[in-house]
């Protein structure tokens, strides 16, 4: 069974693959409170992140998850959403 559950370190390879944004998984994980745009990330970038992710596990995420705030917000999100349907 493959793990439906995104880590801090994917999410930064997220942020690098669909955002062109290179964030160390050790500073996200500290700052997983700080808004997105601490990172450099803006709304369109999570965009992609988002459709990366549901290319990934084929399936849609919530419309709401381009809009959270922050790293941690963004995680429990999609991975209560991936959990939920596993």
């Amino acid at each position: 069974m493959i793990t439906t559950e995104v880590t801090i370190d994917e999410l930064a390879a997220l942020m690098k693959k669909a955002a062109g944004i290179t964030v160390d998984p050790q500073e996200l994980k500290q700052a997983a409170e700080s808004p997105f745009d601490s990172f450099g990330l803006d709304s369109l970038g999570l965009l992609g992140i988002v459709g990366e992710l549901e290319n990934r596990y084929g399936r849609s995420l919530p419309p709401d998850s381009e809009r959270c705030r922050t790293p941690r917000e963004f995680l429990d999100l999609v991975n209560s959403t991936l959990t939920a349907g596993a």
